[in-house]
């Protein structure tokens, strides 16, 4: 398996306060790849330093062979590399099919190419009935798998979801997770995801890491991490692991 993003002893520290230390993480291409831990963790840090929103204060990281440690974020998208974010950030007032094009601008600067490119991605997401609605007027659950529809006309290679599923009722994340199986498979896009809901990541994720104080403290197969003795005291709790899942 090709590696798609190398992470390798990832430091940030904000004055005083370090929010992820010596971390290390490989992603291989076409994997799905789950990041977890409690709140404070250090999770959103590292996907902000990925991404180019921090500047790392020690460690690299390669995207596809590239060194993008000090990439900024606008010039990240453009290696194949794109995120969404916890608080969901669409166009309000834009149109779900505007909104689309956006991210396809990216690509071609044709109005027509945008759209015809634009509507393709809103039929793979199951958006095309509402193209014409204003962005504010979706639900919670469509406003979600719009942002992920705007990261598509930037071609990415790996897509980085941050907690995607919060906030949804147990069949909306079930059509979550079929889009992004759908992406993962037929798209061919590799997956990266911090999640809370973890009835969501493990029918999908084949690797995840632990963090807790912004340090590393597990990694493996979900069945091996969700049994670890330091992952059941840091994030998981005696009750969840009592429940059996």
């Amino acid at each position: 398996m090709t590696s798609l993003l190398e992470v390798k002893g990832l430091t940030k520290r904000f004055g005083g306060l370090i929010a992820c230390q010596d971390v290390s993480l490989e992603i291989g291409e076409g994997q799905v790849v789950g990041l977890i831990g409690p709140n404070g963790a250090g999770k959103t840090t590292i996907f902000n330093c990925i991404s180019g929103f921090y500047r790392p204060t020690a460690g690299t990281i390669k995207f596809a062979g590239q060194e993008i440690t000090k990439l900024p974020s606008y010039r990240v998208p453009h290696t194949g590399l794109v995120r969404t974010f916890q608080v969901v950030k669409v166009l309000m007032d834009m149109s779900v099919v505007e909104n689309v094009m956006v991210g396809v601008f990216a690509k071609t600067s044709r109005v027509s190419e945008a759209r015809r490119r634009a509507e393709e991605i809103l039929s793979l997401t199951r958006l095309e009935a509402k193209a014409l609605l204003p962005a504010r007027s979706l639900t919670i659950a469509d406003k979600k798998r719009l942002e992920v529809a705007m990261t598509l006309g930037l071609q990415p290679k790996l897509l980085m979801l941050d907690e995607t599923m919060a906030g949804l009722n147990s069949s909306e994340i079930h059509e979550a997770l079929d889009l992004l199986r759908n992406l993962q498979k037929e798209q061919k896009i590799t997956l990266f995801m911090v999640e809370h809901v973890l009835e969501a990541l493990i029918p999908i994720a084949e690797w995840i890491y632990v963090l807790d104080g912004g340090r590393l403290i597990a990694q493996g197969v979900p069945e091996t991490v969700l049994n670890d003795p330091a992952v059941i005291e840091a994030y998981l709790g005696v009750k969840y692991h009592a429940k059996g899942r």
